[in-house]
């Protein structure tokens, strides 16, 4: 999969920096994403765990190009949103 990220234009690094997430842990995510749903303007959401135990969301668009896509950003799951997303999670029928 080719996964291209938004640069910050301040610092010209990817943006998921400023959340202490790295590309390996965005493509663990997006290759096994437990939930992938649209977001808004054409954007997905995918949730899931990485390697290392982190549980992150992921914002992306999908490109034309097949088996590409742009990520927005990606930021830990905490709170009320991870305690929601690992109660859905034990609900799937196996």
């Amino acid at each position: 999969m080719e996964i291209r990220f938004y640069l910050d234009p301040d610092t010209g690094v990817p943006h998921i920096y400023e959340h202490d997430v790295n590309e390996e842990e965005v493509e663990d995510v997006l290759q096994r994403p437990s939930e992938d749903r649209p977001g808004t303007e054409g954007s997905r959401i995918a949730l899931g765990q990485t390697r290392g135990g982190r549980y992150l969301r992921v914002v992306y668009v999908p490109n034309p190009k097949p088996d590409s896509v742009f990520v927005i950003t990606a930021y830990n799951l905490t709170g009320k949103a991870l305690a929601a997303f690992r109660r859905r999670r034990r609900r799937r029928p196996k």
